[in-house]
């Protein structure tokens, strides 16, 4: 009996171990969860729409716009994940579920170059090819264009026959760039490479084109809005214009110095203008100003003066008056307004010991012009006690008479817009003051005079009163008013020398 009593046991203990271990194995606790993250490789850019499969074979899913993904439910072992993407290497990484647990997964998935188009071969544009440049500065364009729409840069080699001298500017991101400054009277090679980054870089043909000899006989000056800058040119008396400063950088003002054989020039910076120097075909440009710079109420109506036969260059910063030397050294204060007024134009006989000034409040209004000795010293007022704007200073080369420009209509608005601008001359031994706009059209401003070098001319700006039209510049004998002549078209401060 007892031994039966055993087996009993045996039997009953076996029967419960059989039933625990299928319940282990089908029971709740014997699945887990996979979950995941796919990006794009180097960025780390999250990818949507990437579909996970698993092998063994469980549920299939897409990540969403996080590019996060969970699989639930997945049956306890290892497995491997494959993460796919069009355009996408598919990628894979083990995974090893346990039960009740969150196994989690980072794909980073790298792009396909397989059947990748290189870009088109560059298509150059500009310049023209074997066109003459009549400027320093080449501005090339060109056209490619890739068909994934990968992202491009350029590479421009360039080649003259003056040399053996090879500029090569790599990594431009436009289809466009300018380069200056170029040799006069050379001929020049040039050749756009295009690179995808994944292909071989692709050139383009090898153009060509020529720039002028120097200029030599270009007396006038005057500058021309482009691209919504402002660029100084020369020209001489048939009209031959050349670019002398680049069409990236807002350049104007320019005034020639005979003795020096320069150019001297307004250029912005931003918020602040310098004054700068150039030879007179356009190289070799020097910043002159430094920690004190040009400034008032309204840059664009800043002016400056650099005598015929001196070194210094003068110039208004507020109510200030300052001189510099040409080659940047020396700057030191002239004279200050006992008002407080402003200075915004100038212009110096160092001969003669006469500083002329035209003084104005902060709206630009409340003008005042008058000359003044190296002392300070009042010696003539021109003009006070009227409304209205007045643009342009230049004294003749007798230095007995001045010429300036007044709005007559006495207009006055926050915008400083003129009416009826005239030009007039001052007379300092006659005493009398001279409309030389009698002819001038109706609408219209005469603005910015200068006196020619045998002062029978005056050469200046007129325009529309409206404020936005374009500006072209004219000249007129003094003894015969009716002469007014365009001279050039779509061009402002101009200069004679």
């Amino acid at each position: 009996m007892k031994g039966n009593k055993v087996s009993l046991t045996m039997l009953v203990l076996g029967f419960f171990l059989l039933f625990s271990c299928s319940e282990d194995r089908i029971g709740e606790n014997q699945y887990g969860t996979l979950k995941g993250t796919v990006v794009s490789m180097g960025e780390n850019i999250p990818l949507a729409n990437v579909k996970i499969s698993t092998q063994p074979i469980s549920s299939t899913v897409f990540t969403d716009s996080l590019g996060s993904f969970k699989i639930e439910s997945m049956s306890t072992g290892e497995y491997s994940v494959e993460a796919k993407k069009d355009e996408y290497l598919a990628s894979f990484e083990p995974a090893i579920i346990e039960a009740n647990i969150e196994v989690s997964v980072v794909f980073e998935l790298e792009l396909s170059l397989a059947g990748n188009e290189p870009p088109t071969a560059p298509v150059l544009m500009a310049p023209a090819e074997d066109e003459l440049l009549e400027s320093i500065e080449a501005n090339f364009q060109w056209v490619s264009i890739d068909p994934e729409e990968d992202d491009l840069t350029f590479t421009l080699e360039l080649r003259n026959d003056q040399n053996d001298e090879v500029q090569i500017i790599n990594e431009i991101t436009r289809l466009q760039y300018s380069f200056s400054p170029l040799i006069l009277g050379a001929k020049y090679f040039w050749q756009i490479k295009a690179n995808d980054g994944i292909n071989e870089p692709v050139n383009s043909a090898i153009g060509t084109f020529e720039v002028i000899n120097a200029p030599v006989d270009n007396r006038f000056l005057f500058v021309r809005m482009i691209n919504e800058n402002n660029v100084i040119f020369s020209a001489d008396e048939e009209g031959n214009e050349f670019q002398l400063t680049s069409i990236n950088l807002n350049s104007y003002r320019p005034r020639r110095n005979v003795a020096a054989n320069k150019i001297a020039y307004l250029q912005s910076n931003g918020a602040q203008i310098d004054v700068y120097t150039m030879n007179r075909d356009g190289t070799d440009k020097t910043i002159v100003t430094s920690s004190i710079k040009p400034n008032g109420f309204n840059l664009n109506e800043i002016n400056f003066s650099w005598p015929p036969t001196s070194d210094k260059i003068y110039f208004p910063q507020f109510d200030k008056l300052y001189r510099i030397n040409s080659s940047g050294q020396g700057v030191e204060l002239v004279y200050q307004t006992p008002d407080g007024s402003l200075i915004s134009e100038v212009d110096v006989s160092e001969i003669e010991n006469i500083i002329a000034l035209k003084t104005n409040n902060l709206d630009g209004y409340n003008v005042k012009i008058y000359t003044i000795d190296f002392n300070g010293v009042i010696q003539d007022v021109i003009l006070e006690n009227v409304l209205g704007g007045a643009n342009g200073l230049n004294l003749s080369i007798t230095n007995q008479k001045i010429l300036y420009s007044y709005d007559v209509s006495g207009f006055e608005n926050g915008s400083y817009r003129k009416l009826d601008s005239r030009l007039f001359v001052f007379d300092y031994i006659e005493n009398t003051t001279v409309d030389i706009s009698e002819n001038k059209p109706n609408g219209t401003n005469d603005l910015e005079p200068i006196f020619s070098p045998n002062e029978a001319f005056i050469i200046f700006t007129n325009t529309s009163n409206d404020g936005i039209s374009q500006k072209e510049v004219y000249h007129i004998e003094i003894e015969e008013l009716e002469s007014r002549t365009l001279l050039y078209e779509n061009a402002f401060m101009p200069d004679w020398e």
